[in-house]
């Protein structure tokens, strides 16, 4: 129920009135004359004191406080002047903006608490990554440097590190300008109708060598034979299935494989990479799209990689309108999927 001043005032008058009769109906000598005029009295004095004190002293007050809260929140918000509440009691519509104000300032906190940790993660990963190939070089140039250059093969050998430690660095500070532009909207997509399957094709091409180390056979499998026309950017489409792929061989078992799967349906195309590798433990299937994030980091470090590549992958879908999702099992396999818009 929505009470506005006056309807305050005239109940409390009315107690007041209807309290003083009763109490003047037990003196004696009090005329039903005096009972009148003392009740109307009362009620009349009661009424505009009580209306005065409300109006004046509370309500005006509080409709200034909500008027304040509220324009806070229209500022910080964005809020439409529109979405006002109607409501006649200010009490119930300052506890509403309070309420909300607060619950959205805490939202920003609490936003901005889990930017700053990811902040500090991200600032202590990219030292670390870069911190691992520089010393690595440094060692081996400094080595040559005091005196192990004039041996010919332990120049060529720690020279050979060198450089492998150098590729490594500028592979990671590539990836590091990828992602970033990526994620600030720098790396604008150039849609056209790409043949999905043709792709796939040349990235096994391209991966052949990796595969033949390993064992691993590479099998692409279409709901029908020929083309599969997509809506993508031929570029970084080939970069999220070379990652995929490429993943899917290295953390994979000797003499395992890897199967890519190209379903059509009405609108999209459903793209699917299996392998049937040690799978992911559960804990670590909500992080592997992180930057950096490793599942077994000594064992990753051996097998190469910057760490990036499947951050960049989602923030790839992302901008293509797709989302990716993964389902793994340990010791059954690993799947990624994805969806992208199918064209004629």
């Amino acid at each position: 129920m929505s009470l506005s001043p006056r309807i305050i005032a005239l109940l409390l008058a009315c107690l007041i009135s209807a309290l003083t009769l009763a109490f003047l109906t037990f003196v004696e000598g009090v005329t039903n004359t005096m009972l009148f005029v003392v009740g109307l009295s009362s009620f009349a004095i009661s009424f505009f004191l009580v209306l005065y004190a409300i109006e004046l002293l509370v309500f005006r007050e509080v409709n200034k406080m909500y008027k304040t809260i509220h324009q806070l929140k229209i500022r910080d918000f964005s809020i439409s002047r529109k979405s006002i509440i109607k409501n006649n009691n200010p009490f119930k519509k300052l506890n509403d903006e309070i309420f909300v104000y607060v619950a959205r300032k805490q939202r920003e906190i609490d936003e901005l608490k889990r930017l700053e940790q990811f902040r500090r993660e991200f600032l202590a990963d990219v030292s670390h990554e870069l911190k691992t190939p520089i010393f690595a070089a440094q060692g081996f140039i400094h080595t040559l440097i005091d005196g192990a250059v004039d041996d010919e093969n332990v120049r060529d050998k720690f020279l050979s590190k060198a450089a492998k430690s150098l590729d490594g660095l500028d592979a990671l500070v590539k990836d590091l300008v990828v992602l970033s532009q990526l994620e600030t909207g720098e790396v604008k997509m150039s849609f056209s109708r790409i043949d999905l399957a043709h792709v796939t094709q040349e990235v096994f091409d391209q991966l052949e060598t990796i595969a033949q180390a390993k064992k691993a056979s590479l099998t692409l499998r279409t709901t029908q034979p020929g083309p599969v026309w997509v809506k993508a950017d031929p570029q970084r489409i080939m970069q999220v299935m070379t990652n995929l792929i490429e993943n899917a061989v290295k953390y994979g078992n000797e003499n395992g494989r890897v199967v890519v799967n190209l379903e059509e349906d009405k609108k999209h195309i459903l793209i699917s990479v299996r392998d049937n590798g040690p799978g992911i433990p559960p804990e670590h299937l909500s992080r592997i799209f992180e930057r950096f994030y490793r599942v077994e980091k000594s064992r990753s470090k051996d097998r190469g990689g910057t760490g990036l590549g499947l951050a960049i992958v989602k923030h790839i879908l992302n901008a293509h309108k797709a989302k990716i999702t993964v389902m793994s099992k340990v010791e059954k396999g690993t799947t990624f999927r994805f969806k992208l818009e199918r064209m004629e």
